[in-house]
């Protein structure tokens, strides 16, 4: 009798992959001083970085209203973020007839959330090569895999309900992680690095963003977790 004890296999990762090529030192301190500036072509498409669909992000503006606030509709998702929204009703419809989500229709989500994630990354100064417009290599990683089996109508129908637990984590969230880039601002400009422990939240919340909003644009059924880990 073989009393050989096969390794566990680890558990698998969620089914859709975010990640950024680690940039911590020798930063372009000229970009990232106008980094706002620079991005916003990207802002007007696909929105701020961070999560945005469910209601909006959180951004530092000046004026009558100077200070952080939450950004809502359009201006948190850009032109293409609120074409994919509306793709979206019409994919919730699909499925819930078909149990299929129309493939152009996933594409097109898709398109729009590998430009975010670029956009995004470049943004949140995670990167500081200027992202492409469209889907050209860039050192930032977004997975998903199109769902070949039928979907989950009961999930796909009440989706925003099952949503709303990471809205409410989120929004703090977002919130902290627009602190801690302002922290690291100042930091690339003064030390021309960005801090460790600060990279890794940052991208540690803009992953769990991006699982969250690739499920409320019904591109997978699987639910996210509550975790900023790979």
């Amino acid at each position: 009798m073989n009393d050989t004890t096969l390794p566990a296999e680890p558990a698998p990762s969620y089914h859709v992959e975010f990640d950024v090529e680690p940039q911590l030192t020798g930063r372009n301190r000229l970009t990232v001083a106008f980094r706002i500036i620079l991005g916003i072509p990207h802002l007007l498409i696909v929105g701020t970085p961070g999560f945005a669909l469910g209601g909006g992000s959180w951004a530092y503006s000046r004026g009558g209203d100077q200070g952080w606030n939450f950004v809502s509709g359009l201006s948190g998702n850009g032109v293409l973020g609120l074409v994919a929204s509306v793709v979206a009703v019409i994919a919730w419809f699909a499925i819930l007839f078909t149990s299929k989500h129309p493939r152009g229709l996933w594409d097109l989500t898709r398109m729009y959330m590998r430009w975010r994630t670029k956009a995004g990354a470049y943004m949140a100064l995670l990167r500081d090569e200027y992202p492409p417009f469209g889907e050209a290599p860039y050192p930032v990683t977004y997975v998903v895999a199109y769902p070949e089996t039928p979907r989950n109508k009961w999930s796909v129908g009440l989706r925003f309900f099952y949503v709303i637990p990471h809205f409410i984590v989120l929004f703090f969230l977002t919130f902290a992680w627009a602190i801690t880039t302002v922290i690291a601002w100042f930091a690339i400009l003064f030390t021309g690095s960005y801090p460790e422990g600060l990279y890794t939240f940052g991208v540690g919340v803009m992953r769990w963003s991006i699982r969250v909003e690739s499920y409320a644009l019904l591109m997978r059924d699987e639910y996210p977790p509550f975790s900023m880990e790979a």
